[in-house]
């Protein structure tokens, strides 16, 4: 591992970072070039009302009070998040634009699109990770398994029989529902919607039985019993009402999925600068109100340093480069 040069980088960011942070306390540098000292940009590359902008709007409502400076979130949404992510690599690296990042842009796209124009661990400084989404397996009510366990046992008695509806190729969905099938070496045909709404709503018809889904999605027909929860895909489980469904790896050892957004800052971005962000995004996760509020909807907050996001984010391009190439899945197939 220590001779991996992404996490060489990674530890240098952090021990730097941890360097500017003491820096910042002792005070001349920063005290001499104040920052910020004019508004901030969060470019989100979704659009409003997805979770990463939910939460976005959330951290850059509390560092516009914390730091007296205006926090302003832009949505650059389509293209699975490659514009708004070249924009943001295009940035000034000033600190006065960041880029909400995210299991899509940097954790799937790398591997799906053999062309993509950035590479998140270099044209990108980590700064933290804020939630996790956790996914979960869900079925229709007259679906026969009603466990994780018997929903294996019933598709190795019929491999190719039985099938499962996502958000549609290369989403989170989609990925998270393969890695479970390769761990669990199951043969189960995947449907491909447009969207989860699409795929939510036949399978409160009865016309899929099987889907895997966000547990934000899923929160209200979980709640109302329209539809049953099988497992969740986090090795924790998900805040209440949702912590009786257990993770798949109470079954499956070691699976550990999740949707999730952070922040990155341009590659060039003085480290106090990801230091100072660094130390309030996780000043703001650790506080109770704003908890509940990422648990309201299903998420769980995601503190932690540069070093161990970077880390995260080479983990999760690792993971979902297997299932891509093992899958075959291209943009859209």
């Amino acid at each position: 591992m220590s001779s991996n040069p992404t996490r060489r980088r990674a530890m240098g960011l952090a021990s730097a970072a941890g360097i500017a942070a003491g820096t910042m306390l002792a005070g001349p540098a920063i005290a001499q070039a104040p920052w910020p000292n004019k508004p901030v940009h969060f470019i989100v590359p979704f659009p409003p009302g997805q979770a990463a902008d939910i939460f976005a709007r959330l951290m850059a409502e509390k560092l516009t009070e914390m730091w007296k400076q205006q926090v302003v979130v832009e949505n650059k949404a389509g293209g699975s998040g490659i514009p708004a992510t070249e924009y943001g690599k295009a940035a000034a690296p000033d600190g006065y634009t960041l880029m909400v990042v995210s299991s899509g842009t940097f954790g799937v796209n790398p591997s799906l699109y053999p062309d993509l124009p950035y590479r998140p661990l270099v044209d990108f400084l980590p700064i933290s990770n804020i939630f996790l989404v956790p996914l979960v397996i869900v079925a229709h009510p007259s679906f026969p398994a009603n466990t994780l366990a018997e929903l294996i046992d019933l598709a190795r008695k019929e491999p190719g029989q039985l099938s499962y509806a996502s958000a549609g190729p290369g989403t989170s969905q989609h990925l998270a529902m393969e890695l479970f099938k390769l761990r669990a070496k199951l043969d189960i045909v995947h449907i491909p919607y447009k969207g989860s709404g699409p795929a939510m709503a036949d399978l409160l018809g009865g016309h899929v039985k099987l889907m895997m889904d966000s547990t934000a999605a899923a929160l209200g027909p979980i709640s109302d019993k329209r539809i049953k929860a099988l497992a969740v895909t986090t090795a924790r489980r998900a805040a209440p009402p949702l912590d009786g469904i257990p993770p798949i790896a109470d079954t499956l050892a070691g699976f550990d999925a999740a949707g999730w957004s952070g922040l990155a800052a341009p590659a060039r971005t003085p480290l106090e600068i990801v230091a100072k962000v660094n130390k309030d995004i996780n000043t703001l996760l650790q506080d109770a109100a704003i908890i509940r509020q990422i648990e309201q909807k299903a998420a769980m907050p995601a503190p932690g340093s540069p070093i161990q996001f970077a880390e995260f984010i080479k983990k999760e391009i690792d993971t979902w480069g297997e299932v891509v190439r093992a899958t075959g899945t291209r943009p859209g197939t």
